[in-house]
């Protein structure tokens, strides 16, 4: 079931992005050479907490870490740890979400630490544009497939593959709430876009195929041929006068 939210409710929920958003600016702004994945993810719970929030994914079905952090290959649900060093010319996905009075703020980044490939580059700013692209589409009296199909169609025409097995989701009280938001599909079907809905965006780009695979720890998806991934998330708020992101305070804050 699609939960509508009231202009109150996406306010609130415009609150715990905000903190979510930071967080994740923040976290960017650690990724350096021989930094781990468990400090990051350490800095990350001090600053949610220091709002009067508490980690989104902390728990959540089993998940042990505040932040989900995948280098290179992995494409989401990396698990950080102490003995996980960021190296130069690595990119890091990072996940954050944060609960705040009642709403989750869900959102992701992929960062260059340091000096990165053209490999690597072009495959960001693909993965990133291909996020806008399905957030320009959703629209009241849109579909889902809209977006989806925005999105698949910027990334694939650049020559790159969408992880088709892990989608975008609706977002609010819950963390995943109806609707699915697949990263790949066809414009006009799906569930109609209605004002008041809220749902995060995230592609998950690869280089590569977008084949993936789950390894033993029952979290990490890593890419099936090695190559590179990247992954890009906004939670956003269907309104009359068009999308309205409501993690806008993170690497790329448009205000």
């Amino acid at each position: 079931m699609i939960i509508v939210k009231t202009p109150r409710e996406i306010l609130a929920m415009q609150e715990a992005g905000k903190i979510s958003s930071t967080a994740l600016k923040l976290a960017g702004e650690a990724v350096e050479p021989g930094v781990s994945t468990l400090e990051i993810d350490m800095l990350v719970k001090k600053y949610i907490e220091s709002q009067g929030a508490s980690p989104s994914f902390l728990g959540y079905n089993g998940f042990p870490s505040s932040t989900c952090i995948s280098i290179n290959s992995t494409v989401i649900h990396g698990i950080p740890d102490k003995n996980c060093i960021i190296k130069q010319g690595d990119i890091v996905s990072i996940d954050i979400g944060a609960y705040f009075n009642g709403f989750h703020g869900d959102n992701a980044w992929t960062f260059p630490c340091a000096d990165i490939n053209s490999e690597a580059e072009n495959l960001l700013d693909a993965t990133k544009e291909s996020l806008y692209e399905g957030i320009k589409t959703a629209k009241v009296c849109n579909r889902v497939g809209d977006i989806s199909s925005a999105v698949q169609r910027y990334a694939e025409a650049r020559g790159y593959s969408v992880v088709r097995q892990f989608v975008g989701h609706g977002v609010g009280a819950s963390l995943h709430e109806d609707p699915n938001v697949p990263n790949f599909g066809s414009r006009g079907k799906g569930p109609r876009l209605c004002e008041g809905m809220t749902i995060a965006i995230e592609p998950m780009i690869n280089a590569g195929s977008g084949e993936v695979k789950v390894l033993d720890d029952g979290w990490t998806v890593v890419t099936a041929d090695g190559k590179l991934s990247a992954h890009f998330e906004h939670s956003i708020a269907i309104t009359k006068d068009g999308p309205v992101i409501l993690t806008n305070c993170g690497p790329d804050a448009k205000n």
